[in-house]
């Protein structure tokens, strides 16, 4: 069975020959841009409206919490005044919504090579893209690979909210990035990464962490759980030159933000870092 749309319903089965399935609805947005199909569809479920690319599962209204705030309050509250953050990827605005809720913060810039998603998202899924046009977001359509190549010592927080590593996210997993990455960090200054289900993409994870490992003094892993990503576990890395996880917390930053989410608090927060054996030894 090929992932996507059939019979009703939206399948997507892992290398590993598992997966899932969503009944689907009225098809709401569908085109094929110069990087990948972008597709938005109303379900018959509590996940509500679903992006897809390339016939894999981005984000839907029901869970996107799950992952956004994830990747940006737990690098967020471990520097002590972030004001410039780029985002990679993460054309659906998820992050930059999550992002602005820190009031330190004065300038976001998301670069995001596919604008169609951009679009589509602005005017399909407003509750995930209601920040976009915020004048403190600055938005790119470029490449990010190129974007990184001249940067330095310009961002507090880089939060790479990437597709997996094929087509045009291939790019983003390659020690060169890295190191553009780590050289556009200020001092204190802190990378987030999405980085892959532990479970459903094991080999990804080890090789991206071979990487990871080479390039920042500082790489550590967290996690929490994405009910429609593959095994609905999934990873993120921690990366820096000088500031190690739970080393510091932002705790004036967080009495507000904590109120406005449905998943990130102070314990959660905490737990995230413990990991299971297995990803212990897979991530070095």
């Amino acid at each position: 069975m090929k992932n996507g749309i059939e019979n009703g319903y939206y399948h997507e089965i892992t290398p590993g020959g598992f997966g899932i399935a969503i009944k689907a609805g009225k098809i709401l947005f569908s085109k094929q841009s110069e990087f990948q199909k972008v597709e938005v569809f109303e379900t018959e479920s509590k996940l509500g409206r679903v992006l897809t690319l390339d016939d894999l599962m981005m984000t839907t209204e029901g869970d996107e919490y799950h992952y956004h705030e994830m990747i940006a309050h737990i690098p967020m509250m471990h520097h002590r005044n972030p004001e410039t953050v780029l985002v990679i990827g993460g054309g659906d605005g998820g992050t930059v919504r999550e992002v602005l809720k820190h009031k330190s913060v004065k300038r976001v810039v998301l670069c995001e090579i596919d604008g169609m998603v951009i679009d589509a998202c602005k005017e399909f899924l407003p509750t995930i893209a209601c920040e976009l046009d915020n004048p403190k977001v600055e938005i790119l359509v470029k490449d990010a690979i190129e974007y990184m190549k001249d940067r330095e010592n310009e961002f507090d927080i880089v939060l790479v909210d990437s597709t997996d590593p094929m087509g045009p996210g291939e790019g983003l997993f390659t020690e060169e990035f890295y190191n553009n990455v780590k050289r556009s960090l200020k001092p204190g200054g802190i990378m987030a990464a999405q980085s892959e289900s532990p479970f459903a993409q094991s080999d990804s994870v080890e090789k991206m962490y071979k990487l990871l490992n080479k390039v920042f003094p500082i790489c550590s892993t967290y996690t929490s759980n994405i009910p429609t990503y593959p095994g609905g576990y999934w990873a993120w890395a921690f990366c820096s030159k000088d500031v190690q996880p739970l080393s510091y917390f932002a705790q004036d930053r967080y009495e507000d933000i904590h109120k406005t989410c449905k998943i990130y608090n102070k314990d959660y927060h905490d737990a995230r870092f413990a990991l299971p054996e297995y990803l212990k030894k897979m991530v070095g």
